[in-house]
């Protein structure tokens, strides 16, 4: 991607390839982390957890571990402090997943876990290890994102890369077996991610286009795909005030399917092979309700009518990093638009101190 860019937010997403990389160097010089890891994970209650950004990307680990045999649970941090909190036990593994690590929800939950034989065992993935939560963790691990001014993009990949990792060591899967596999599916994901980008603006323009005039957006996803599908909502809402909302593919039919029509536009991330046929029948049946549909597949097949990008052939824990790069696009456009910054917040803050 060349040339100069109108935002710091642009700027970040031209460096996520790099941050990919990064992130997959940096779990090398952390293999005794995850060697610790494996040594407590077995047996253990499996929960992932996180606020925002750092949630979506927990779809990832839980669908992987659940297709590995290995079962893990999702729930977001103020919904662990407030009410399932008794639920760990000395018994359980809690992974947090935190940008700054300084959140007020998972600092909270994290100081509240109890202590002694009670109190489960905590892996940190952050950004950086000088933050209270990889401080007060029995295993840190470090996305090496760097500076990130804006909403998440450079932090967001390079929790995927540790977490892909991570994931394979929770699986049983060796600290060796778990670093190259990771190191080698980043280096994919990273060359796909820079050869779209270099198309960024005429892709953004593109994507434009095909919105026109309609007003808000639904992003549908299954599996993996759906933590590029809430990262990419939570993106069109924060940097581009843009009213977007993520659904579970499948739960669109349960209701908000009566709301389709000329008015609407939907974007599917249809990367799981398991549902790809149903995923094709969806995008075709809101083609014909009127609605503009984006298809993103890894091949760039689609329905006539609907708008499709390719991501290339990657493995499942890191095509978020890619699929997620169009909506990055489309929300940076819109956001200049409207006459915003995407890096500068006027009511919420990059760290959120206080619920």
């Amino acid at each position: 991607m060349s040339g100069s860019f109108p935002s710091r937010y642009l700027s970040e997403i031209a460096g996520q390839p790099e941050a990919i990389r990064r992130a997959a160097a940096g779990l090398r010089d952390q293999a005794v982390v995850l060697r610790r890891l494996g040594e407590i994970a077995p047996a253990r209650q499996l929960v992932f957890t996180g606020m925002g950004g750092s949630y979506a990307v927990c779809y990832v680990p839980v669908t992987s571990l659940g297709a590995a045999g290995r079962a893990a649970l999702m729930v977001d941090a103020a919904e662990l402090v407030h009410f399932r909190r008794p639920m760990l036990d000395g018994q359980s593994l809690l992974v947090v997943v935190s940008q700054s690590g300084e959140s007020a929800e998972i600092t909270r939950l994290v100081a509240e876990t109890g202590d002694g034989r009670a109190r489960p065992r905590v892996v940190s993935v952050t950004n950086g290890l000088a933050n209270s939560l990889a401080q007060a963790g029995d295993c840190a691990l470090d996305t090496r994102a760097g500076d990130e001014l804006g909403p998440s993009t450079l932090t967001f990949v390079g929790a995927l890369v540790v977490l892909s990792a991570l994931a394979v060591v929770l699986s049983g899967g060796a600290v060796p077996d778990a670093i190259a596999a990771a190191t080698g599916w980043a280096d994919a994901a990273a060359t796909r991610a820079h050869r779209l980008l270099e198309r960024a603006e005429a892709e953004s323009l593109r994507l434009r286009e095909w919105l026109g005039d309609r007003s808000a957006l639904t992003l549908l996803g299954r599996g993996t795909a759906r933590a590029a599908t809430e990262m990419g909502a939570l993106l069109f809402k924060e940097a581009a005030r843009f009213p977007a909302e993520s659904l579970q593919s499948a739960q669109f039919r349960h209701g908000p399917l009566e709301l389709t029509g000329a008015q609407s536009a939907i974007a599917i991330v249809a990367t799981e092979p398991e549902t790809r046929a149903l995923d094709m029948a969806l995008a075709s049946e809101l083609l014909a309700a009127g609605a503009a549909v984006l298809v993103v597949t890894p091949d760039g097949a689609g329905p006539a009518g609907a708008l499709t990008i390719a991501t290339g052939a990657l493995d499942r824990r890191l095509l978020p990093a890619v699929t997620v790069i169009p909506f990055q696009l489309l929300a940076g456009r819109l956001a200049g638009e409207r006459g915003y910054e995407p890096c500068a917040l006027e009511l919420a803050s990059k760290v959120t101190a206080r619920e």
